[in-house]
Parts: C-alpha cells; structure tokens; sequence
C-alpha cells in the first residue's frame, strides 16, 4: 500500500483559487506576500531583475553561512547556505549565477578554515560536493565562460594546500579529470 502524505493541502488544492482571481485581486495577493517576508521580496526581486545585483543576497547568506563570524558565536550553516543556492536557481534559473554562488560557496568555506584552522570530515564533505556540482555545471559552459570559473577553482585548489582531511586531494583528483588538458 502506497503511503500517503498527511502535510496539508497542496498547490492542487491551492491553484483553482488562483486561478480564478482577477488581476486586482493577484496584484494584491503578490504585494500581501511580497511585505509577508523578506525571502519573499528576495525571490520577487531575482525573478523580475530588480537591484544592481541579483546574486548579493544569496551570496551574503552563503557568506555568513560558511564564513561566520566567530567572535559572535554564529554557527556554520551549511544546509542554509546549500538553501541559498537552491533558491537562487528556483527564482530564475541561471546557470551562470548558479555556478557563481556553487564556487563562493567553496571559497567562502575554504577561506573559513584558512582563517580559523581545521573543521570536521562532513564540512569537507560539503565543500567537496559543492566543489564536484561546479565543476560539472561550468564543464559544459563554452570556453571564455570557463575561464574565469576555472582560475577561481584552481586558486581554491592552491589555497587548500594545507587543509587535511584529504579535502585538498579530493579538490584536485576532482579538477584534473574534469579538464586533464591543465596538467
């Protein structure tokens, strides 16, 4: 027997009451929700392209995720900062944008241990993940476009040097199967 989802209604139940406003009525449902939140308004500025930069509040949120400030006893938030990125992608969709936070992401954590010493193998694991999700994701991108990823993933490589938990090497074997041409 299949197991049924007991969450509450769902967006079938929502859609017919949608879908039968006028537009009055939609403008002020979107203005309702838009003061609702603030990851509301984030998400409406993205979709429409609303600011000077449509990447800053899902890279202010991955920074202070993965590059807290210590003195303050903000913890690492690494489901929260992957959230961001997720976010990002659901509000418009851009590739490029994607592959941008994906490598701040890395940097952002990398940079954390360079600056405050060794963390634990799941943090690694994080970063690793992340790290192998750009890769692939910029792979495909035309060759001008990788570049400039692929300075930034090899710095990344460089400046983990001294990282343990095999997360340097992993970075590396990751890097140069994907583009063996650089070695």
């Amino acid at each position: 027997m299949a197991k049924q989802k007991s969450n509450g209604p769902t967006w079938l139940e929502l859609k017919p009451h949608i879908v039968d406003m006028d537009h009055k009525q939609l403008t002020k449902l979107v203005a309702d929700m838009y003061r609702f939140s603030k990851d509301n308004q984030v998400f409406l500025h993205t979709r429409f392209g609303i600011g000077k930069d449509r990447l800053a509040p899902y890279k202010k949120t991955i920074d202070e995720c993965m590059h807290p400030d210590i003195y303050s006893n903000k913890p690492i938030q690494i489901a929260k900062a992957k959230k961001a990125i997720s976010n990002y992608s659901k509000a418009v969709g851009d590739i490029l944008g994607e592959a941008e936070l994906m490598i701040f992401f890395v940097e952002c954590g990398n940079n954390f241990t360079v600056s405050y010493g060794d963390m634990d193998e799941g943090f690694y694991d994080s970063l690793n993940g992340m790290y192998r999700r750009a890769i692939k994701k910029i792979f495909n991108f035309p060759e001008k476009q990788q570049r400039e990823f692929r300075d930034r993933l090899k710095e990344i490589i460089i400046s983990s040097s001294n990282i343990g938990w095999g997360y340097h090497d992993i970075l590396n074997d990751d890097y140069y199967s994907t583009f063996p041409e650089e070695e």
